[in-house]
């Protein structure tokens, strides 16, 4: 088997990075941080694949997932991965790509926004790859929808079902506010047209007699778990997301000329960051291997066998353009960028698992779970998942104890199998095409 460490004559005036990250590779670990104990179990029995022989993406996919508005970790892990270059020696957007990088497809897994330390710099890195001529699928993460779900509630006509998406939003959300006002409307007479303060609260919370109504409205489409959930959520974030704006320094008539500026920049077809959404899909197939942000339930898993992912992907747009946005929301196309596998989140049974194996899926590629120590392989729910969100952002790393900034990819081929790539692990992290055939699905 080739090395799948990328090697620093890939890479040429990238020391600072190259020092980052592992510079051996063993086959891939048993220890806790790397694999559960199902995959322990599952490699000492036979492989239900031997019928069904695991099928590699035609050419070698990058996967980068939860990169949440760090430009330089998004960056330096493209680099990492030997598809990118940096023409300059230092600043962001100045990318080139490499041999390797025109031949690869570079999966981006979801969660571009949030976080920080900059959603604006993050969503032009990304688009800089398109501008490239890079082959680019981009994915749908709950963060990112998150945005979507709050600026069109904010545009549509308020109902029970979706006048909670915008405070719904949370803190998080708050950095890109700041950042979108500073750099659109601060020099502007951006206050000329916005009501005043108590309009505008009365515009973008939810009413009081939302609490009471909702848990009836969402009754047959949420578990009475992801109802109390979705409740207790809204309760915390209606008391706390004023506070957090103006920690940050914007009243709520500067939210809700932000929120406007955002729907300009976002949603409107000339918009900066149109392209962002628009380009957006939900699952992308690739051989055996399923890439998407968080997982898969029993309807999810009959609409890949039935109707595939090229149907999946345009329901997925298609009800973004339906004004019922709760319907879309707590879907089981939307439990698909959202899902922990929680007793609140739509169900994957025996059924569904046996679904998506006879759709031809055998591994799923995920985001949306972040490890602390690089790439982990698991079995959930009897279907073989690679957990490939490894802490990218310089605000997470710091909540959790991380040091320096964050570095990694997940590479996949069938030269080279399935790579965890990270900077915080010791070695990289390698299961063969073989050794991936032997995991019991």
């Amino acid at each position: 088997m080739q090395s799948p460490i990328p090697t620093v004559t890939d890479r040429p005036h990238h020391a600072d990075i190259i020092a980052r990250l592992p510079s051996e590779w063993t086959a891939w670990p048993r220890d806790e941080s790397s694999v559960n104990s199902h995959v322990l179990e599952a490699s000492k029995t036979p492989s239900l694949f031997k019928k069904n022989k695991l099928r590699w993406p035609k050419r070698s996919v990058v996967f980068i997932s939860d990169p949440h508005a760090d430009a330089a970790a998004f960056e330096n892990s493209l680099i990492a991965a030997g598809v990118a270059e940096r023409k300059k020696k230092s600043g962001l957007g100045h990318l080139s790509l490499t041999k390797k990088g025109r031949q690869s497809e570079i999966i981006v897994g979801g969660d571009c926004l949030d976080k920080g330390p900059s959603n604006l710099e993050l969503l032009r890195s990304v688009k800089q790859l398109y501008k490239l001529k890079a082959r680019v699928t981009l994915l749908a993460g709950n963060h990112d929808l998150r945005l979507l779900m709050g600026l069109l509630a904010l545009a549509r006509k308020k109902d029970v079902g979706n006048q909670h998406f915008f405070v719904r939003m949370g803190k998080k959300v708050v950095p890109l506010f700041r950042e979108v006002f500073d750099e659109y409307l601060a020099d502007t007479k951006w206050d000329k047209k916005i009501p005043d303060e108590d309009e505008c609260r009365e515009l973008l919370f939810p009413g009081d007699d939302w609490f009471k109504a909702f848990p009836f409205h969402a009754a047959g489409f949420l578990t009475a778990e992801g109802i109390d959930r979705e409740v207790r959520k809204m309760e915390s974030k209606n008391h706390s997301f004023e506070k957090h704006c103006l920690s940050a320094g914007l009243s709520l008539r500067q939210v809700y000329a932000t929120s406007l500026k955002c729907q300009q920049l976002f949603l409107h077809k000339k918009g900066e960051f149109n392209w962002f959404f628009r380009k957006m899909e939900l699952v992308a197939k690739r051989g055996s291997f399923l890439f998407l942000h968080a997982g898969l339930d029993d309807s999810m898993g009959q609409m890949l066998l039935k109707s595939g992912t090229k149907y999946a992907n345009k329901a997925f747009h298609q009800n973004l353009k339906r004004r019922d946005l709760f319907s879309f929301y707590y879907s089981s196309i939307a439990n698909t960028f959202r899902t922990k596998y929680r007793d609140a989140d739509l169900p994957l049974t025996h059924r569904g698992v046996k679904a998506i194996h006879k759709a031809g899926i055998h591994v799923v590629v995920q985001g949306h779970i972040n490890r602390q120590q690089g790439q982990r392989i698991t079995i959930k729910k009897g279907l073989v998942h690679v957990e490939a969100d490894i802490t990218l952002d310089c605000h997470s790393r710091t909540a959790e104890g991380l040091k320096g900034h964050g570095i990694g990819a997940t590479l996949i081929g069938k030269d080279t199998g399935v790579v965890g790539l990270s900077c915080d692990y010791p070695t990289a992290k390698v299961i063969s095409a073989e050794e991936l055939q032997g995991i019991y699905g």
